[in-house]
């Protein structure tokens, strides 16, 4: 699972161009940092207040200094720390460029379901719901299928959703799919070791195919 992980946030990390406002999810999300090249410059922001967040600091930990998620952070040269208020307001009004968020299921007309498992409690949708309405463009990444082999790509979300219509590219370790206006799904990318037949059986989502499909583009 921690190789099919990386597998996926590596593949989303190719999705961040230089000069970015990025805010991350927990989980996956949280791993795409480490795949994204030295020359690309990126601000991630965290919605609990921090535009300009570095890495986990190796020690010398700031109690006070972490990300959403409640792991330490570190603060790059430049950085700013603000109010949730504002952070909100930031996401809300457009100025995030990218959100890579974790799903549980990702219906074929782009609606997101990320913020309840069934049996567990959570506290609430949290800042999911404003990510995925407010971001310029949202990308989901997740294993293609659950622990029980149910394809987590479907033509109607059966879990809560958590904003409908909003996902704009879904990242797992088999395949990459855009979501075109809203309505039709399309296949871009088949991940290495995986074929067109094997997706089709992992994918309960109805999808067309991209004239220029890549195949096995990550070595």
């Amino acid at each position: 699972m921690g190789d099919l992980r990386k597998i996926i946030a590596r593949r989303a990390a190719a999705e961040i161009r230089q000069g970015m406002i990025v805010n991350l999810g927990i989980g996956i999300p949280s791993l795409v940092p480490e795949f994204i090249p030295p020359t690309v410059h990126v601000y991630f922001q965290a919605e609990n207040g921090i535009l300009g967040m570095g890495p986990a600091p190796l020690d010398h930990k700031d109690g006070n200094l972490s990300n959403a998620a409640g792991y330490p952070v570190s603060l790059l040269p430049g950085g700013s720390y603000f109010d949730s208020a504002v952070s909100f307001g930031m996401i809300r009004s457009g100025y995030i460029d990218l959100s890579i968020l974790g799903a549980l299921e990702v219906s074929q007309n782009g609606d997101l379901a990320n913020w309840i498992v069934p049996g567990k409690k959570v506290p609430g949708v949290g800042g999911a719901m404003e990510l995925a309405f407010g971001a310029k463009n949202l990308i989901a990444v997740m294993p293609h299928c659950d622990k029980n082999g149910r394809p987590k790509i479907v033509r109607k979300c059966n879990l809560p959703i958590t904003t409908y219509r909003c996902v704009d590219k879904i990242i797992t370790e088999q395949a990459v799919f855009r979501i075109i206006n809203n309505e039709v799904l399309e296949l871009e990318e088949l991940m290495p070791g995986h074929s067109l037949a094997d997706l089709k059986n992992t994918t309960e989502a109805d999808f067309t195919i991209s004239e220029k499909l890549i195949i096995d583009k990550i070595e």
